[in-house]
C-alpha cells in the first residue's frame, strides 16, 4: 500500500501525454501508465492500465494502436473497452466482438458473423471514450528485459493496492472479465505478482519522460 502510494506520488512528477500529443516527442521505448477522468487514489488520479512495447522503438506505434488506430484486433486494450461498452448495454453482438479473425482460419469461419458496419460504429465510441478520458505518463526504459522486469513490479505494485479501488461508475466495473472488475485496472495479465523493490522505486523517477 505504501508503496503503491510512493509510486503514484513518483509518477505524478512525470509529463503527462494524450492523443493530441507530438507523438514525436514521446520516447521511442519505454512504459506507459494510464489514469482515467473520475478514478482517484493516492489523493490524486488512480493508475489504470500499466503496458509497454515488447519490440524495439514500438512505444509510439502502440499508443497509436490504442488511441488512434480503429482496430480492436490490434489493441486489446480497446477490445476491452468495447467489451464493456456492448455488456453494459446487455448486447448480444458481444460474443461475436470477442472473435478472434486475425488468422486466415478465423477470418473464414467469421466472415458471416461480423458486421463491419456495427464494428465501425462500437471502434467510434471507443475512441471517442479512450479520447476524452485518458491521459498518460511514460517512463523512457530501454532494453526488452528490462522494460518487461519493470512492467510486472509496476503491475504487480497496483493490483496489490487496497486503496486503489475502482469508483462506482468506472466503465470497466461492465467488464465481462472478472480480473478487470476485480483489480480495478484495464488488463488481466500479470495481477497480484510482486511489487517494487525500494530500489526499483528509485529507478522510477530516473525514467520519467518530463
Amino acid at each position: 500500500m505504501e508503496t503503491c502510494k510512493h509510486l503514484h506520488s513518483l509518477l505524478r512528477k512525470g509529463k503527462r501525454f494524450d492523443f493530441k500529443s507530438d507523438i514525436s516527442t514521446m520516447p521511442q521505448n519505454g512504459i506507459y501508465i494510464l489514469y482515467e477522468k473520475g478514478e482517484q487514489g493516492h489523493g490524486g488520479d488512480r493508475i489504470v492500465r500499466i503496458g509497454t512495447d515488447t519490440g524495439e522503438n514500438q512505444l509510439r506505434s502502440r499508443i497509436f494502436q490504442h488511441f488512434i488506430n480503429e482496430n480492436k484486433n490490434r489493441s486489446i486494450f480497446r477490445k476491452n473497452i468495447g467489451r464493456a461498452i456492448l455488456n453494459k448495454k446487455n448486447d448480444p453482438y458481444l460474443a461475436i466482438w470477442n472473435y478472434d479473425p486475425t488468422t486466415r482460419v478465423n477470418k473464414e469461419k467469421y466472415k458471416d458473423a461480423i458486421d463491419k458496419a456495427f464494428e465501425s460504429q462500437i471502434e467510434k465510441q471507443i475512441s471517442k471514450y479512450m479520447q476524452e478520458n485518458f491521459y498518460f505518463i511514460l517512463l523512457e526504459v530501454n532494453g526488452r528485459d528490462n522494460r518487461l522486469r519493470l512492467e510486472e513490479k509496476l503491475v504487480g505494485t497496483v493490483s496489490n493496492c487496497t486503496q486503489c479501488q475502482p469508483s462506482g461508475t468506472w466503465l470497466g466495473n461492465s467488464s465481462p472479465i472478472n480480473k478487470i472488475r476485480e483489480s480495478g485496472l484495464w488488463q488481466v495479465q500479470g495481477l497480484y505478482k510482486s511489487g517494487l523493490t525500494e530500489k526499483e522505486l528509485q529507478e522510477i523517477e530516473r525514467y520519467l519522460a518530463k
